[in-house]
């Protein structure tokens, strides 16, 4: 039986036991495009009206219950704080500007993503002058709630169907 010494107070491991590595393949040409053939293309702008759909009808009933149009005002106000801002970011970064070349492209994304943030800062600071007899539980529960739609817009977009299942990997 052979002993292991660890070196300068390290831990040193074993490797003997770990699985073989997984082959890696590069994909032809043929192959890439009958790939991208079964991904769902998800466009942000499918995103933004899932989002502001969600919150319209979940607005409504929650203005329903409580009877109270303001609350359901408060409620659509907080989820227009996170789609407008979403929707300019989007729109931004779709600008020509951005694809020129990749520092480009970052240092696009790092803007928009910093007017994102502000205008929805402004926007929550603004409620109170801008929605009357507001209600800030109703404000945050849209604000929140449409940024919780995001991920099941997502998802729910990639578990459609494939376009064109013949063509399926």
């Amino acid at each position: 039986m052979t002993e292991t010494k660890p070196t300068s107070g390290s831990n040193q491991h074993r490797f003997d036991d770990l699985e073989p590595e997984e082959v890696f393949h590069t994909f032809t040409a043929e192959e890439a495009q009958a790939w991208r053939a079964t991904q769902v293309a998800l466009s942000v702008w499918w995103v933004l009206v899932a989002q502001l759909s969600t919150a319209l009808v979940l607005g409504a009933a929650v203005g329903y219950w409580f009877d109270r149009s303001s609350v359901f005002l408060s409620w659509v106000y907080g989820a227009l704080s996170v789609v407008i801002p979403a929707a300019l970011f989007a729109r931004g970064l779709k600008s020509p500007a951005a694809s020129i070349n990749a520092v480009a492209a970052t240092l696009s994304f790092a803007v928009w993503q910093g007017v994102k943030m502000v205008l929805t800062v402004l926007l929550l600071v603004l409620a109170p002058r801008l929605v009357q007899d507001l209600s800030w539980p109703a404000l945050l529960g849209g604000l929140i709630v449409t940024m919780k739609v995001y991920w099941l817009a997502l998802v729910w977009g990639k578990l459609k169907p494939v376009a064109n299942p013949s063509t399926h990997l």
